[in-house]
């Protein structure tokens, strides 16, 4: 199977784009060795076993009997995600604790509230030793981040699809563990990642040009994400973070096969793994160094909105101030707490179902 080939042969990290324990299961026999959630993925994983969850939320409402609809999803949130990095625990142990990671978003009711998304981010961190936890990539976020790191969080920087926001999570990263060193705490493996959402970048820039009524070869708007994802890599690597990227919202096979070799993460949902799989994709141990050709860079530096996601501040790319009015950022904010309300429509019909 490739990815079971790529993850023994490359050091690039495969790791499933779901809690949901079906799925993880195979994808770590698959040669997966960490997994990603957020509010969508598991408002999907409940869904798939709604009887089971519904009984649980039955019961967490009498052990709680005065917490109220988002607190008991966030129970469910919670035991889902400590069920799954169970399955993950001998690989965090084999690598030191740079893998077998499970990744829990903070709230996305917090995102303009640093504080909130660091109290949240150290509780999640307690809830297994192998829990890495993400928070957006917006100015609060990257505020957040900093002060997290320096509290010993594990942390996977989500809400962000370009290169100057991977940048400015590094180096918050970086400072956090700066200070921690300083004082003089202890300092284990974090396995730290930086997210790209690398296909909704490709969704944002393609909404973008129909929207602006400009014509671009659809062709090239399928390589912004990969282009973003491998500078991102790049700069990581020259500048010797202790962050890794992370390859994620898969739109095609691309963002798996043109990041093989690199030393970062691939996340992609378990049905894409089994399309890769069932393709049977070759294995290219070289590919994170084969540079995205240049017609599909220029034909891409074209769009304002490329140019804003993949050079860097002072070049043409964004400031940390701009990360939250980039139309990505909005829109997958904008997911995340829908998908928050619907899990509290889930727990309403439990506690008051409907006459």
């Amino acid at each position: 199977m490739p990815t079971a080939v790529a993850a023994a042969t490359t050091p690039t990290a495969l790791w499933n784009d779901s809690a949901e324990i079906g799925e993880l299961t195979k994808s770590i026999a698959w040669g997966a060795v960490g997994a990603t959630c957020n509010p969508v993925i598991a408002l999907a994983a409940i869904k798939a076993d709604q009887p089971r969850w519904t009984a649980r939320i039955r019961e967490l409402a009498a052990e709680h009997p005065t917490a109220g609809e988002s607190a008991l999803g966030w129970m469910v949130v919670e035991e889902l995600s400590v069920e799954a990095a169970r399955l993950l625990e001998p690989a965090f142990e084999a690598s030191g604790g740079r893998n077998g990671r499970l990744s829990m978003q903070t709230d996305p009711r917090f995102h303009r509230d640093a504080a909130a998304l660091v109290e949240q981010a150290v509780r999640f961190s307690e809830l297994a030793p192998n829990i890495i936890v993400k928070i957006p990539a917006t100015k609060t976020g990257i505020e957040a981040m900093e002060e997290a790191a320096y509290r010993g969080v594990s942390l996977n920087a989500t809400v962000s699809f370009t290169v100057p926001q991977a940048v400015a999570v590094a180096e918050a990263i970086e400072r956090g563990m700066a200070r921690r060193e300083a004082d003089g705490l202890p300092m284990p493996e974090f396995g730290h990642v930086c997210t790209i959402m690398g296909g909704r970048l490709d969704d944002w820039l393609k909404a973008y040009v129909a929207k602006q009524r400009i014509l671009v070869d659809p062709g090239h708007l399928e390589w912004a994400g990969v282009a973003a994802l491998k500078k991102a890599h790049h700069l990581f690597v020259e500048r010797g973070y202790r962050v890794r990227i992370l390859s994620a919202a898969f739109r095609n096979s691309m963002q798996w096969s043109e990041l093989q070799g690199g030393d970062l993460v691939v996340s992609p949902p378990f049905d894409w793994q089994a399309r890769f799989n069932e393709n049977n994709l070759p294995v290219n141990p070289h590919a994170i160094d084969e540079p995205v050709a240049e017609e599909h860079l220029a034909a891409l530096r074209g769009i304002s909105e490329f140019v804003k996601a993949y050079e860097l501040e002072g070049e043409g790319g964004m400031s940390v101030e701009e990360f939250e009015q980039f139309g990505a950022t909005r829109h997958t904010l904008r997911q995340f707490l829908d998908a928050d309300a619907q899990l509290d429509a889930i727990v309403r019909d439990v506690l008051v179902p409907a006459p």
